[in-house]
């Protein structure tokens, strides 16, 4: 997750472009989000060359895509709630960072979704 956020900040707020869902969060690109899923799984390739054992490459780059999938969901859905809400931030615990529910958005629905690919991967690929 940290991956995809990093990579997704990093380009989208260099070529950033085209808005992801410009009413719930403007500030999202569809090129910041094919960035963060680049460095994502360039990632989940160095673990996977890495580990060997626990899972194939598909496997970690599947993962990885998950992680972009499910953590942009989850990023849009506090967003949406937020924006609903008429709240800037969802918290002040650390100031200028939209709170403390914004460092864990990604993973509310990210953790759910990588599980049951793993549960996945177990069953039908083991």
């Amino acid at each position: 997750m940290w991956a995809s956020d990093t990579g997704a900040y990093c380009v989208g707020s260099l070529i950033g472009k085209h808005p992801l869902f410009k009413r719930i969060s403007p500030n999202k690109s569809w090129e910041g989000s094919v960035g963060g899923a680049v460095l994502a799984i360039g990632i989940s390739m160095i673990f996977a060359h890495y580990d060997t054992s626990l899972y194939s490459t598909l496997q970690w780059a599947g993962m990885a895509l998950v992680v972009v999938v499910f953590g942009t969901w989850g990023d849009l859905v506090e967003s949406l709630m937020k924006r609903q809400l008429g709240i800037k931030d969802s918290g002040n615990i650390l100031p200028g960072h939209g709170g403390m529910l914004d460092r864990f958005d990604s993973s509310l629905i990210a953790i759910p979704a990588v599980a049951l690919y793993l549960a996945i991967c177990e069953s039908y690929f083991r």
